[in-house]
């Protein structure tokens, strides 16, 4: 295959996928790591993908810019899956926990269906959903009111003053980027708002963020990554975050 041809696959799969791995690209195009890595070099010089660390992403519209949940459903499926595995490991039976709206949350929550006596508060349609249809009788799940987004979360004052009482164990909580100088970040200024509140209810704050999440920004800052106790990853991060919190890495 040709070099062009090449990029015109990896573009594809970038536009359809919302990034790619290096690793990925290496097995499916039977070329080298270096190989992949000049492709790469070559669509982002022409501003068709942002490089990030282990491979590519899309462009953003804007840092207010907020895709649908259907659309970011599709994205980093497999990398999602080994989050919300890894995650799971760290929720007991009988414990109270936390679910932020987002894909990767919905795949933790389909993890958790079986876990005995649990206790889950989220501002998540989609994640409460999940337990609505295929939880246990034993569970309690607490929805909040709120406005919804496009991502299906529920967000603003009434989110904000149902949270504002209650105490959960641990919060898994998904982003839209992050970064050591910007934090944890989300094009949706009310999202911030309530994910401040979800932080403010925790004893332990345990994020899921793919390799995709690193140095995409949205509008508004959540916390800085030092407020992380976890950082549940799939690859490790383009900088040393050691100093500022604990990473898990799935592969």
């Amino acid at each position: 295959m040709l070099a062009p041809q090449r990029q015109q696959v990896i573009l594809a799969q970038v536009r359809r996928a919302g990034g790619v791995r290096v690793a990925d690209l290496v097995a499916e195009l039977g070329v080298s790591d270096m190989t992949i890595r000049r492709d790469l070099e070559v669509l982002a010089e022409r501003g068709l993908v942002i490089k990030v660390h282990g491979g590519a992403t899309a462009p953003p519209s804007g840092v207010a810019d907020e895709p649908g949940f259907a659309a970011k459903a599709e994205r980093q499926r497999t990398e999602k899956a080994r989050l919300a595995e890894a995650a799971a490991a760290h929720v007991n039976p009988g414990s109270a926990i936390a679910l932020s709206a987002g894909t990767t949350t919905v795949r933790l929550a389909q993890r958790l269906i079986e876990v005995p006596g649990l206790t889950v508060v989220t501002n998540s349609i989609p994640v409460a959903d999940v337990f609505y249809r295929s939880g246990r009788p034993d569970q309690t799940v607490v929805l909040t009111g709120g406005t919804r987004t496009p991502s299906d979360a529920l967000v603003g004052p009434i989110a904000v003053a149902s949270l504002r009482d209650l105490h959960v164990d641990q919060l898994f909580l998904g982003v839209h980027g992050l970064s050591v100088d910007a934090g944890l970040t989300t094009p949706n200024l009310l999202e911030a708002e309530t994910n401040r509140a979800l932080i403010a209810a925790t004893r332990r704050l345990v994020v899921l963020a793919d390799h995709t999440k690193w140095e995409t920004l949205g509008i508004a800052s959540i916390c800085p990554l030092s407020a992380v106790d976890l950082l549940i990853t799939d690859a490790a991060p383009p900088v040393d975050v050691s100093e500022l919190t604990a990473v898990e890495m799935t592969a």
